[in-house]
């Protein structure tokens, strides 16, 4: 495949693209990849601009090195909070993530490590998850005073159900791999060797799909988890009627047709 270096732009992060795959690598691996203000500001601008070019078809999240995937949050940067600063810290993480979790081209975390805190937090925001069989996972952050701040409590709980989330956020506790997979955290566990390999297979059939249809879909299940079946399923309608306007529609049914391989242009 094809690979284009774009990481000069970036001081905590580097950025990649593999053809319609853009690769995004949490690099601060002196503090495990801890989020600080100045990582979360980079993701935003990372993710703000992905979200703009149309070519990228499927993304792919990821930590530097072999330890981490992201560590959490800068405690240092915490400790100095007042309410309002803790609320307003919260609230600027988690509008990042947001947007990650309604990005039009597909997120995958490639957990390589530990995703503690926020860095659970962010892969739990991704639209799925691959895991190397040495990550970690949790949400210590009742052991600090503090809850998740950036989606952890809302989204752990649609992701596992209720009761699992439950105890895990009240807990702190830490889970690896296998029990991650287990409770439905991740959607697959790989030999550490392997994990790239496998997200990025993953990403490059999604890459492969009519780019339309992949964002309609996942926009629809999205919606689902947060209103009711009946005003899900009317969206889902609605979407679907959306897409019979498109080129990639017509042509997708036709090569079905006529036995041959579609063109995608995402129009």
């Amino acid at each position: 495949m094809s690979s284009t270096h774009t990481a000069a732009a970036y001081t905590n992060l580097t950025l990649e693209r593999k053809d319609a795959v853009a690769i995004v690598t949490i690099a601060r691996p002196e503090k495990l990849n801890a989020l600080n203000r100045a990582v979360l500001g980079e993701i935003d601008h990372v993710f703000t601009a992905l979200a703009a070019d149309a070519s990228v078809r499927a993304i792919v999240v990821t930590g530097a090195g072999e330890k981490s995937f992201v560590a959490g949050a800068d405690i240092g940067e915490l400790s100095v909070l007042d309410t309002r600063g803790a609320e307003e810290a919260s609230a600027y993480g988690s509008a990042i993530f947001r947007r990650i979790e309604r990005m039009r081209a597909p997120v995958i975390a490639a957990v390589n490590g530990f995703a503690l805190g926020g860095g659970c937090e962010l892969a739990i925001a991704c639209h799925m998850r691959y895991a190397s069989e040495k990550a970690k996972f949790g949400l210590p952050e009742v052991g600090l005073g503090i809850i998740p701040g950036y989606g952890g409590t809302q989204r752990l709980p649609r992701l596992v159900g209720l009761g699992i989330a439950s105890e895990l956020i009240a807990t702190g506790r830490m889970v690896d791999a296998n029990e991650a997979l287990r409770i439905g955290l991740v959607n697959r566990v790989v030999p550490a060797a392997e994990l790239m390999d496998a997200v990025l297979a993953l990403a490059g059939e999604i890459a492969s799909k009519a780019p339309l249809a992949v964002a309609a879909a996942l926009e629809a299940a999205r919606l689902g988890l947060e209103t009711d079946l009946d005003t899900g399923l009317r969206f889902e309608s609605t979407l679907f009627g959306i897409l019979g306007s498109t080129k990639d529609m017509h042509d997708g049914l036709s090569a079905f047709v006529e036995k041959r391989k579609p063109t995608f242009e995402g129009r």
